[in-house]
């Protein structure tokens, strides 16, 4: 009688009646299903969510050597990327970057971000990353000063640097992201993305 779709079982049987079923076609909806899933999943505990995700972090599918993964750099990221995930699947795109030992190869997400001066973004956002505070905060406030530097705001400056550093434009957050991989292994992509463009 409301709008409520996701209840406890025993709340379902309770409400249900016979008699408000409709005689129109039902039919799967798939999206919704996803969507469902997704609200169970951010339902789980952290520890739920990581156990639940091992199967596909840790089997022969995984685009990752086995010795390259690291459960604790896992551990980290598992708030971020539950409240992303619809699928456990998921996961996988989403901490590849970590694991591997260069981003992924994604081309259209290369072509739409890597345009207007790209090259010069990646290299002052190197330059600056040497001597920056390695936390979340600091990152994000060199990545604007690097944007200001130009008359660009954060959303802009950021495509260029998230794409050469996780090899896709969408993920978990872009700080955050970069304070895990560390300060050596982001300037590598940072320098190896301009050297690309160039």
């Amino acid at each position: 009688g409301d709008d409520q779709e996701i209840l406890p079982w025993d709340q379902i049987a309770q409400r249900f009646r016979i008699e408000d079923v409709t005689p129109s076609p039902a039919f799967f909806d798939e999206a919704k299903l996803r969507a469902f899933n997704g609200e169970y999943i951010r339902a789980l505990s952290v520890p739920e969510f990581v156990a639940a995700c091992r199967p596909w972090l840790t089997g022969e599918d995984t685009p990752w050597k086995a010795e390259d993964y690291d459960p604790a750099v896992f551990e980290t990221l598992a708030p971020l990327a539950q409240t992303r995930t619809a699928l456990l699947s998921d996961v996988v795109p989403m901490v590849d970057h970590f694991f591997l030992p260069e981003p992924p190869s994604d081309e259209p997400s290369w072509a739409k971000a890597m345009k207007g001066d790209a090259v010069g973004i990646l290299d002052d956002m190197a330059a600056a990353c040497v001597g920056a505070d390695w936390t979340v905060e600091a990152l994000k406030e060199t990545l604007e000063q690097v944007g200001a530097a130009r008359g660009m705001k954060l959303g802009k400056v950021q495509a260029p640097v998230r794409v050469a550093v996780t090899g896709r434009r969408v993920g978990l957050p872009l700080f955050e992201s970069l304070e895990v991989l560390g300060r050596e292994r982001t300037l590598e992509r940072l320098r190896a993305a301009a050297d690309r463009l160039r």
